[in-house]
């Protein structure tokens, strides 16, 4: 049977309406089902000022409805660093690092393999890290639908299969190198396979058995599996790999030296207001900390040993 077209798949992929814990004492918001494609976040309320900081969110420690935090985030870096922040999510993270690399955002929340490609091709310069479970690390998910017999990769042999992102370390970068030692790459391993570039996407995607099967951010499978246990029990982790270096703070390399070590003054310090260590409750992050390089030398590593151009999608194949 012919596999459907990514677009096909995309739009019958429900867009999670999670039950959020608000902060402050506001009330649980009700679920919602959406089909739309993710849309730009929306411009943060303007401040006398009328300097501007561009701020791509391009990694989620947390899934699509993260965007409530990741805008009171944004909105605590406005207020502390007294600038106007403008928000952007470009979809993937080619975009996020094109974007970085000609100067068109400041800075961004990225992957570690964006971090590690930006870092080598044009200086993309590490300000902070988040800790969460008391560590700056994560891991990559392989995960199946929670019926089905396969336990290890090679069980999905011949399989359908979904990848994060073409630059994505727990979605793409460490599949495909699992592949790569077995001999295989994703076109002559599986019968076919798509990106969702959402890890939440990626999940409900195995959830509707839709795929066979995924890798996806340890980081949000936790997440959803405290926050939403109902569509992570349709689903099972049958291997993880890693740890890896966790999803940084980046900034542009000819960023203003004042602006850029305020706007790392600023996370660096957030656990330590009221405001900000509520918005970081709901994130799940402990406080952001100063990262060095090396702490993604595994990924760099990958990178090295297998690094070539992204599959591109298959429908099918002979």
């Amino acid at each position: 049977m012919k596999f459907p077209r990514f677009g096909a798949i995309i739009s019958r992929l429900t867009v999670l309406g999670l039950f959020l814990a608000v902060l402050a004492g506001c009330e649980e918001r009700p679920a919602f089902v959406s089909l739309e494609e993710r849309r730009p976040l929306p411009e943060l309320s303007l401040l006398p000022d009328d300097r501007v900081l561009t701020i791509c969110v391009g990694s989620m420690i947390t899934p699509q409805e993260g965007y409530h935090y990741y805008r009171q985030l944004l909105d605590h870096i406005a207020d502390r660093m007294g600038v106007r922040v403008r928000a952007l999510d470009p979809g993937s993270y080619t975009e996020v690092n094109r974007m970085l690399a000609e100067g068109e955002v400041d800075a961004a929340f990225v992957c570690g393999g964006p971090y590690v490609e930006g870092h080598k091709s044009f200086g993309l310069e590490l300000i902070a890290a988040p800790i969460i479970n008391g560590e700056a690390n994560y891991y990559s998910n392989l995960i199946v639908p929670a019926d089905s017999p396969a336990r290890t990769l090679e069980d999905l042999r011949g399989k359908t299969f979904a990848f994060t992102d073409p630059l994505s370390n727990s979605g793409m970068l460490v599949p495909a190198s699992e592949l790569d030692k077995l001999g295989e790459t994703p076109e002559t391993f599986f019968s076919s396979f798509l990106y969702t570039y959402a890890h939440d996407r990626s999940i409900q995607a195995v959830a509707d058995q839709m795929v066979s099967g995924a890798a996806v951010d340890s980081l949000i499978w936790d997440y959803l599996t405290a926050i939403h246990p109902e569509l992570t029990r349709k689903v099972k982790v049958i291997d993880r790999f890693g740890p890896y270096g966790i999803p940084p703070v980046v900034t542009r390399p000819d960023l203003d030296p004042a602006t850029k070590a305020r706007l790392q003054e600023v996370l660096l310090n957030t656990h330590l207001h009221p405001r900000g260590k509520a918005i970081l409750q709901g994130m799940h992050i402990e406080r952001f900390v100063a990262i060095e390089d090396s702490a993604y030398d595994s990924i760099r590593e990958l990178n090295q040993r297998f690094h070539r151009s992204a599959p591109s999608p298959q429908e099918n194949r002979p």
